[in-house]
């Protein structure tokens, strides 16, 4: 029979001879056969899948902040990394002009500054008398007068005068001890200390009151009229040391009450006729206090120390003792209290200490 011709009818025809697969693989029919028999199903009716139900939204997770570490001191005081930039060479050198001019404008000014604070005897020895005549009279042009020159002086000297007054408050004491702790209490007289004669004379002039009256008080008419207060408190010198001392005394502001100074009264001057110098001589000695210093609750018209009436080395029989400051405003042997609106006099501010004197 030729290849081409059909077969006839009841003729069966040949089975078609496959080759057989490798080992260890299936046929494709034959695996979904089996899958078709295993689950029961045929390929004309497949399973419908079960619905899905949506999922929840998870609630939102609520995340700490991130952790912010502080920065050290060395840290924060570090200097930045430089970051070089490209500059073009015109703008150099025209920065580099203008520096110079700039610094050499400075330089000009902050030694013709430092000159004009110098002394007129340094001034004098290092300059011709027509260079010094030339300067003097260009500084009259500019304004910088001898006259100016030390008022400038004298608010750099008093800077620290006012910011010790400025922090100065009635509600805040010094620090006090226990008798305990009180040390031994040296002479601090600047030059000899005087000679007791003068105690059983003493009176105390208080003036420029508002009574318009001058009075003359012993020390018996202080004790009998006012309270004694006492207190544990250090007394600090200018010099560096300082002693804790147990003091007694009336305020200084009840005596202010009791003799009110004239209205628009801010400065009390205090004075010692009996000071000496270190020759022996009479060198009376002057302090200036303002009035809210004397109002303060530790501040005191002392009459005496450690229990017993003052002795002549403290300054008998009545002294200033004012602890929030120095040494040197705690006059000894108070002989006048003058009140004044203007500031008055002060003996180590006329010799070149500070003004308020504020630890």
């Amino acid at each position: 029979m030729d290849e081409t011709e059909r077969p006839k009818d009841g003729d069966e025809p040949e089975a078609e001879v496959l080759p057989p697969l490798p080992a260890g693989e299936e046929s494709v029919e034959g695996t979904s056969e089996a899958q078709s028999a295993s689950t029961g199903l045929s390929e004309e009716t497949p399973q419908a899948e079960p619905a899905r139900e949506p999922p929840s939204p998870s609630p939102p997770s609520k995340l700490a902040p991130p952790f912010k570490r502080r920065p050290s001191l060395a840290e924060r005081l570090r200097e930045p990394e430089e970051i070089p930039i490209e500059l073009p060479a015109s703008k150099a050198r025209a920065r580099t002009r203008r520096d110079f001019l700039l610094f050499g404008a400075g330089t000009l000014v902050a030694a013709g500054g430092l000159w004009w604070l110098l002394p007129d005897e340094t001034r004098r020895k290092h300059l011709t008398p027509g260079l010094r005549d030339w300067i003097d009279s260009l500084e009259a042009r500019l304004g910088a007068n001898p006259e100016r020159r030390e008022r400038f002086l004298n608010r750099v000297l008093t800077l620290d005068d006012d910011v010790a007054e400025a922090l100065t408050s009635p509600d805040r004491s010094v620090r006090t001890y226990s008798k305990s702790q009180v040390t031994p209490l040296r002479n601090n007289y600047e030059g000899m200390t005087p000679d007791p004669d003068y105690i059983p004379d003493w009176t105390l002039t208080v003036s420029g009151l508002a009574s318009g009256r001058v009075e003359r008080l012993a020390i018996a008419d202080l004790l009998t009229r006012f309270a004694r207060h006492d207190q544990v408190t250090r007394l600090c010198c200018v010099e560096g040391w300082s002693m804790v001392a147990w003091w007694g005394g009336l305020r200084f502001a009840d005596f202010l009450r009791a003799y009110p100074p004239a209205p628009g009264s801010r400065w009390a001057r205090l004075d010692s006729a009996v000071n000496l110098d270190s020759a022996g001589n009479l060198d009376p000695y002057y302090v200036s206090i303002d009035l809210p210093t004397a109002r303060h609750p530790q501040t005191l018209l002392a009459t005496h120390v450690s229990g017993r009436p003052l002795p002549v080395e403290h300054g008998a029989p009545l002294r200033l003792l004012a602890p929030m400051k120095l040494g040197l405003k705690n006059i000894k042997a108070i002989t006048s209290i003058a009140y004044s609106a203007e500031e008055p006099a002060d003996y180590w501010n006329e010799r070149g200490y500070s003004r308020y004197d504020g630890l």
